[in-house]
């Protein structure tokens, strides 16, 4: 299955090729469109930016601009190179699915921890994408020429996602998810004991102004995209809290970047800093310890438990739960273990 790519004109010599594109949010103040790219794109630098600016690559409402030209309010800025990107390229690839509902309009895949979703930025083989490409035929291409994604969830992120294998259903499934009318539930093991049983984390997200791989947590209402995680305590441990986390909003790293915003990290996620040991003693066997739940779990400790959405055909309310994976069962049994033999407070006395 191949990718159409549309390119546009800019002369009668070359053609170019879409590769970003994004549109300016209403209340954003007047920005610098090099420093406003730096917050949308991960792994961009200044430099790259105004370099793209100098060559002309970068298009506000289709005309070229330079590097100062500062963004407003729904302008439409896209980034057009010479040659078509990677990721829009799909190669179909016989990548066994955990399908766990199908109908003509949609499916359920639950999908294993280290599984990149769509092909990207050193991932352009081997994702669930390819996969799709390869056991269904003609799926609808969503507005990122990606073929069925409603949604997505991070590589090293276990659980459910819904795929649409029709236009209709593409579009209205698009639109629970963008009205905020489908239910997403996500577990997570979180470093530290979370304080409240139960709360709501808001505040908005953009790229990390000194990690580009990183999204933080911005108090200027100007930055970034609003973001609201609800969370609730299932179990205590000591040293680590086993949350449920409901999105109200999908931004990327969501539950990621709010938990190390309320100082609990995730358990083993590398990208946020919960791959250290945060929370515990210096004890050797302690260390050990931890070192061996890492080991089992490979990964940040969270996973996609439940989703609901509107059947885009039926109109009936489907909900669908799965089991936590092996991964996390285990990594979670070793603390319930744990902390029935160890107290915090026994063991810093």
């Amino acid at each position: 299955m191949s990718t159409e790519f549309n390119p546009i004109q800019e002369n009668d010599d070359e053609e170019l090729f879409e590769h970003h594109r994004f549109v300016v949010a209403k209340g954003q103040a007047l920005l610098r469109i090099d420093k406003y790219l730096m917050l949308q794109i991960a792994n961009a630098t200044r430099n790259k930016i105004q370099q793209a600016a100098s060559n002309g690559d970068i298009y506000v409402n289709d005309v070229p601009v330079k590097s100062n030209y500062k963004v407003k309010p729904l302008d439409v800025v896209t980034i057009m190179l010479s040659h078509p990107p990677f990721e829009n390229r799909v190669d179909p690839e016989n990548i066994p699915l955990d399908i766990v509902y199908e109908d003509d309009a949609l499916l359920l895949i639950n999908k294993p921890p280290g599984l990149v979703v769509h092909p990207g930025h050193g991932n352009y083989t081997g994702t669930l994408v390819n996969a799709l490409a390869y056991h269904f035929e003609s799926l609808p291409m969503n507005s990122s020429n990606r073929p069925g994604l409603v949604h997505r969830i991070d590589k090293d992120t276990s659980g459910l996602l819904v795929i649409a294998k029709t236009e209709s259903a593409l579009s209205h499934l698009a639109k629970q998810f963008e009205n905020k009318t489908s239910e997403r539930e996500y577990v997570a093991l979180v470093w530290g004991n979370v304080k409240d049983d139960f709360g709501t984390i808001e505040g908005n997200l953009a790229r990390h102004l000194k990690d580009r791989m990183q999204m933080a947590v911005f108090a200027d209402p100007e930055i970034g995209k609003p973001a609201i995680t609800h969370y609730k305590v299932l179990e205590r441990f000591g040293y680590v809290t086993l949350v449920s986390c409901i999105l109200e909003t999908g931004r990327t790293h969501q539950i990621r970047a709010h938990m190390k915003h309320l100082g609990h990290p995730l358990f083993n996620d590398e990208r946020y800093g919960g791959h250290l040991i945060l929370k515990g003693t210096t004890f050797t066997k302690y260390k050990q310890f931890i070192e061996n739940c890492f080991k089992i779990l490979p990964r940040q400790a969270l996973h996609a438990k439940t989703l609901g959405f509107v059947h885009p055909v039926t109109g009936e309310m489907m909900r669908f739960d799965t089991e936590l994976p092996e991964d996390m069962q285990q990594v979670i049994e070793k603390w319930r273990n744990y902390s029935k033999s160890h107290t915090p407070e026994e063991e810093e006395e």
